[in-house]
């Protein structure tokens, strides 16, 4: 009977050694003692409405279907009139907390009286009662919701510590953290540093060559000249397109139960290249909205336009076509919402939002700029998106790319053989579409007649906007739209920090969590509206600040004041993203390939996953795997099959693009162990790595320094130095050349003929116990 070799033989004491210095900060729950002082001026907007909204609202609030005793609490003028089962008495009384029933309610013991009422579970803590009793106090003055307000510009505050800050950002934050009585940690180590700094410019770690250099550059301006580097990479553009990817739901199947191939990645394509070329973020998301409706638009400008199609979409037979045909305009609405206006619109497809002033009529008026849309039937039977198109189909909603294209205009798309290329694209009816508020959402149950506009709650539609996708993204970029600009600083602020400045990146509503630096917020909102939405700027500033720069070192008085990292007092220890991981795994090994674009790829994934999860039918009911320089591409082009997922994927955390996300979670789960311990592409690896080390003219110590540099990014410890070495002594004595053989055969890369497969495959599980520390799948 063969043998079975064990690869993750390691695991154990060594492994707990090397993980005692990093493991076990990232995620720990502590308690947080309330850092903030009772306000001298108790804010509707920042002390008494997010406790309104999480307690009252569903009762009290904007949806006119749930309220209760007629009471509405989240208007000033219903709030202020007597209640109506009982004339005599009043919410409200500005001044008066004692004659305001609301103040009366949230006291009371009485289970019949008592607000919230028991069976809700829900119960305001004293501060939050003692917050309202001052604000009914001072008048019970109400304001309009601060994301609906726009940006006000406010100077950078004085500060304490003149010496810390290095930009206008360093200057907001460290005022709120001498509010509370904390201090910013010390810089980051260099070589920290610049790990961290790569990863968040180019998703990749830097080179040896880069470490030696930085390193050893005692130019005051040697950190920005770094950070200019990274920033003119094309890895810089296919870094930005992961995050990109989530938000416009990309994926190389149609999601619904056949779930077969579809071609959009020259759509990716033109999202990495307009990453790499700096295009402004208005014309970035006007030319993805709109292309196809500018004057005289380029074939460039309507390729953009793929990001509206990249929704689900059904191939099935015996459907009904108007329901899906409204299932994906209601896509388009709220991915809006969500992606560029940081709103929930999803919530008032059905009724009036429960909690902020979008009404359901606002919902289908916004639904109307998308429901003049050119759905042509993508249906197996109608179009091969391999083969090409029909004669019938040759027009709007498609485009084919030709090699013509390819080599001119649309050069950055990688068109790699002469086969058509047909991505979905953008295109108006002939004739105008009448749109009507859909009764409780259900396609076909028709209201009130509409027309395209915007919630005035938000920012009234200029009449003088054509009333087309195009009006919608001249409302977006118009320079009194309150959110635009608030919603993606912050989403590129969480990018860098893994926090945002208002943590509900989807969701600036009065459900979402408050800004913790508003002034900050609406300053970096300004500042970037009025530099032309320049998107490498933004990102330049954030990460040349102090802020950014920070230790991760977490002091236990910090642990317990500021456990969430809500005022930037430290740097962020998440783990990488997902592709981020296998981008690391490939590139240190030298196993990546930099090609820039192109169709997505089948990496190694265990077999028998498509087979047990597709319908008959399906062009992908079989996973075939890729070869060659396909196995080793960037974890953007891993191919996405909505209803099967990549595995290795999704266990760390990445989004299975059934819709949009604006952010992504950040778990530890045992199977993520298991990923790093056993998947052939990390095993591969570090055979590779190894091979390639044995063959060098080196000490054994170097060649484990070597790799430990590419793996963790910095030169490791004495003693962690030495107990690696101890190890791979260990395994060289122990293993036999039976073992050395099969260790020798994980993966497709070729084994050089001419090396010592003992000495291999000993380094191999060194390298292996590298790539499983906790520190080498973090960002800092």
């Amino acid at each position: 009977m063969k043998k079975k070799i064990q690869t993750n033989s390691f695991i154990g004491p060594l492994l707990g050694i090397l993980f005692l210095s990093i493991v076990g900060c990232a995620n720990e729950e502590v308690g947080e003692a309330s850092l903030e002082p009772f306000p001298d001026v108790v804010s509707y907007n920042f002390h008494i409405r997010p406790i309104l909204s999480d307690n009252c609202y569903a009762c009290h609030g904007p949806d006119a279907n749930a309220r209760e005793a007629g009471l509405r609490l989240d208007l000033e003028s219903e709030a202020y009139k007597a209640l109506a089962e009982n004339p005599g008495v009043f919410a409200l009384v500005p001044g008066k907390p004692h004659q305001s029933e609301v103040y009366l309610r949230i006291n009371s013991e009485d289970d019949n009286e008592m607000m919230p009422p028991p069976d809700s579970n829900l119960k305001l803590t004293n501060r939050e009662i003692e917050l309202i009793k001052a604000w009914i106090k001072e008048g019970a003055v109400y304001e309009q919701h601060w994301a609906f307000e726009p940006p006000k510009y406010h100077e950078p505050p004085a500060v304490e510590n003149k010496d810390w800050p290095i930009n206008e950002i360093d200057y907001f934050i460290l005022k709120r953290q001498e509010e509370i009585g904390l201090n910013p940690n010390e810089p980051a180590s260099k070589e920290n540093l610049l790990k961290r700094l790569s990863f968040d410019l180019t998703g990749l770690p830097p080179t040896l060559e880069m470490m030696d250099q930085f390193n050893s550059n005692e130019d005051p301006d040697a950190y920005e000249t770094m950070v200019d580097y990274l920033l003119a990479q094309n890895a810089y553009g296919e870094r930005m397109a992961v995050y990109w990817m989530d938000l416009a739901r990309y994926a190389d199947s149609y999601g619904y139960q056949l779930d077969n191939f579809r071609t959009q990645w020259a759509w990716r394509d033109w999202v990495i290249h307009a990453f790499n070329k700096n295009l402004s973020y208005k014309d970035f998301i006007t030319w993805q909205l709109a292309g196809d409706l500018l004057e005289n638009p380029t074939k460039e400008q309507i390729l953009a336009t793929g990001f509206n199609r990249n929704h689900k979409i059904t191939e099935e037979g015996a459907v009904d076509e108007e329901e899906y045909r409204i299932s994906y305009v209601t896509d388009r609405t709220n991915t809006v919402g969500k992606a560029l206006l940081g709103i929930t619109f999803e919530c008032a497809a059905c009724h009036d939002h429960k909690f902020d002033p979008i009404s359901q009529k606002n919902y289908y008026e916004v639904f109307s700029f998308f429901n003049n849309i050119d759905e042509l039937r993508t249906s197996t039977s109608a179009i091969d998106p391999l083969a090409g198109t029909p004669a019938s189909y040759a027009k709007k909603p498609y485009i084919e790319i030709t090699d013509e294209d390819a080599s001119g205009i649309l050069s950055f798309v990688n068109k790699q053989d002469t086969s058509k290329l047909i991505v979905s694209v953008m295109g108006e009816l002939d004739t105008l579409r009448n749109n009507y508020i859909l009764e409780r959402g259900v396609f076909n149950a028709f209201g009130k007649e509409v027309f395209p506009a915007t919630p005035e709650s938000i920012l009234g539609f200029d009449p003088q906007y054509p009333k087309t996708r195009l009006g919608l993204a001249k409302w977006l970029f118009d320079v009194k739209n309150p959110l635009t600009s608030r919603v993606f600083v912050n989403k590129i602020w969480k990018e860098i920090f893994g926090r945002g400045i208002v943590n509900t990146t989807g969701d600036f509503g009065m459900q979402g969590e408050m800004p913790s630096h508003p002034e900050l917020l609406d300053w970096l909102a300004i500042d970037f509206m009025e530099n032309g939405w320049d998107i490498k700027r933004l990102v330049k500033q954030i990460v040349m600040s102090a802020t950014y720069k920070q230790s991760v070192a977490v002091s236990q008085e910090k642990r317990n004041r500021d456990s969430e990292n809500k005022f930037y007092t430290y740097a962020s220890r998440n783990h990488l993203k997902a592709e981020f991981i296998r981008n690391m795994v490939l590139s240190s090994s030298g196993l990546l390939v930099p090609e820039i674009g192109g169709r997505s790829v089948k990496p190694y994934q265990p077999d028998g996953l498509w087979e047990a999860a597709t319908a008959g039918g399906s062009t992908l009911s079989e996973y075939t795997q890729d070869h060659g320089e396909n196995l080793y591409r960037r974890g953007l082009y891993t191919f996405m099959k909505r209803t099967v997922p990549a595995p290795s994927m999704l266990i760390f955390d990445a989004s299975n693009r059934d819709q949009c996300e604006t952010e992504r979670s950040f778990t530890n789960t045992p199977l993520q162990a298991l990923v790093m311990l056993n998947d052939p592409t990390v095993l591969e690896a570090s055979r590779v790595l190894a091979s390639r080390l044995i063959n060098e003219k080196s000490s054994e110590k170097e060649k484990i320094n070597k790799a430990f540099r590419l793996i963790l990014c910095r030169k490791p410890k004495t003693k962690e130095l030495e107990l690696l070495e101890s190890y791979y002594k260990e395994k060289l004595a122990s293993i036999t050349e039976a073992d050395a053989i099969e260790l020798a055969s994980i993966g497709e890369y070729p084994q050089e003929d001419k090396v010592d497969k003992q000495s291999v495959a000993a380094l191999m599980q060194v390298i292996s116990t590298m790539y499983n520390m906790e520190e080498s799948i973090s960002r800092s």
